[in-house]
């Protein structure tokens, strides 16, 4: 049996449009929910990673697209990098405050998703 869940109003600062063209979360949204950007995101809320434990998590990743999305979440503050100065180099990743309280909105968005795919993907209801 599925729950129908009703969604909570709006804030009233969208009364104008959902995301106006020049609203800043229009490019908040771009980076967290791009398929890189989610998957980096819920990796590291199980705790920190080096580089190679995130580009094996985020199975088909590119190393350009890996560094570029770690890159920009960075900038956003949702995840930080801490480089040691040791050899081999050894850079770790793990989400600042920020980011930890995203991920906590993003986990069940992706779990919902988990369990619907197969039906969205058959075109099933």
């Amino acid at each position: 049996m599925k729950v129908s869940i009703l969604p909570g109003p709006l804030p009233l600062a969208f009364s104008d449009g959902v995301f106006p063209a020049g609203c800043p979360s229009r490019t908040v949204l771009d980076h967290i929910t791009s398929k890189w950007g989610v998957l980096i995101l819920l990796s590291l809320s199980e705790g920190g990673q080096r580089w190679s434990e995130l580009r094996r998590r985020a199975d088909g990743i590119s190393e350009k697209m890996l560094a570029q999305t770690l890159k920009t979440l960075e900038r956003d503050g949702l995840v930080s990098r801490k480089a040691q100065a040791v050899i081999p180099p050894r850079v770790d990743y793990s989400l600042t405050e920020r980011g930890y309280e995203l991920s906590t909105l993003l986990v069940p968005l992706v779990t919902w998703a988990f369990n619907n795919a197969d039906d969205i993907v058959n075109g099933q209801r």
